[in-house]
């Protein structure tokens, strides 16, 4: 889908996308995923990004690149929140984004609220991990690990601010995944002056976000090459990149070359889906619980939590040890296999 958004930044500006008629942003949309070679080429476009700042290494391309992009980011929010936020009928986009229902709450949309935040926060991919070794013995993991949620809350609660109260403002359905994104976003910016404008800021937001998110992902497979196989950066990211790209134009083509080729009923894009997001990272999480908690031991937990014990946060780290050991496995099963239909 990164690929979609880059091309969508383009699609944007070009003003290709301004319409009002539903029918007609669908099949702008399924004629672009439909294509064989526009959505394979765009995907590549986002792997040479990625491993470009890859193969720049972690201080010079990585740690450079989050934080050149994380303040155009929030500049780039804080403007879509205030566009949507003064627009007439704001308030009930709000209101769906903040009146809790829960009537809705049922295991499987625990599931898929689990393997969001897993995806969201790198848990149960080994980002978390990969990045967690470059932290020096003078910072504070649980510290770091707070502020880690608290931006990602935070910028979870400003994007659907910026999304639902347009969506609503303009009468159009709060209609979730690609469809949201890719159909009706571009809708609700034809309904306001200068959209096309404000609708390639959001795109580059957009964009933005998926290129963090594919750098957590392309570092962990060239951190084990290059760290435990002792590979060179470029070899490392130069397999990882065609790996990717093998692995990624099945779900890519999934709309196109590979339409009829299913498997377990699901096409290839659906069933990396819902793998990574139902089954693989809950799995990966309850797994890494298990190793914290049980097979490092108290002390060898609890001396990178204190620093050594030069941090005074033995309660904390008590807490934490409690947590990854009993409650966080035992609740991801539960939940697991609730929203699978197993309980």
């Amino acid at each position: 889908m990164a690929g979609w958004v880059y091309a969508y930044i383009f699609k944007a500006l070009s003003g290709s996308l301004l319409t009002g008629d539903a029918k007609v942003s669908e099949q702008i949309f399924s004629d672009f995923i439909s294509g064989l070679w526009a959505p394979l080429i765009w995907q590549w476009i986002v792997l040479l990004v990625t491993g470009t700042v890859i193969l720049a290494g972690v201080q010079n391309g990585i740690e450079r690149m989050t934080k050149t992009l994380l303040p155009i980011l929030f500049g780039l929010l804080i403007v879509c929140v205030v566009r949507a936020l003064t627009l007439p009928g704001a308030e009930a986009g709000l209101a769906f984004l903040f009146r809790p229902d829960f009537s809705k709450i049922t295991g499987a949309t625990v599931l898929t609220a689990m393997g969001l935040a897993f995806f969201k926060l790198s848990v149960g991919m080994g980002a978390m991990t990969t990045y967690g070794s470059y932290i020096g013995r003078e910072e504070s993991l649980l510290g770091t690990g707070v502020k880690v949620v608290l931006a990602d809350t935070l910028v979870s609660l400003l994007a659907g601010m910026a999304v639902f109260p347009a969506v609503f403002a303009f009468g159009f359905s709060p209609d979730k995944g690609p469809s949201l994104l890719f159909i009706t976003i571009p809708m609700v910016f034809n309904a306001m002056p200068w959209g096309n404008i404000f609708l390639a800021v959001f795109f580059v937001l957009a964009s933005i976000a998926a290129t963090g998110a594919m750098i957590s992902l392309f570092n962990v497979p060239v951190a084990y090459l290059t760290e435990e196989r002792g590979w060179s950066r470029a070899a490392a990211t130069l397999a990882t990149a065609l790996a990717m790209a093998l692995a990624g134009s099945t779900a890519t083509l999934s709309n196109s070359l590979l339409a009829d080729f299913k498997l377990f009923g699901l096409t290839m894009f659906d069933l990396f889906a819902f793998a990574t997001d139902n089954l693989l990272m809950p799995l990966t999480g309850v797994a890494l619980a298990v190793f914290a908690g049980w097979w490092l031991g108290r002390w060898e937990v609890t001396d990178e939590l204190s620093n050594g014990g030069s941090l005074n946060n033995k309660g904390a780290a008590r807490c934490y040890l409690l947590a990854v050991k009993y409650v966080a496995p035992v609740a991801i099963i539960i939940v697991l296999l609730n929203g699978l239909g197993l309980i």
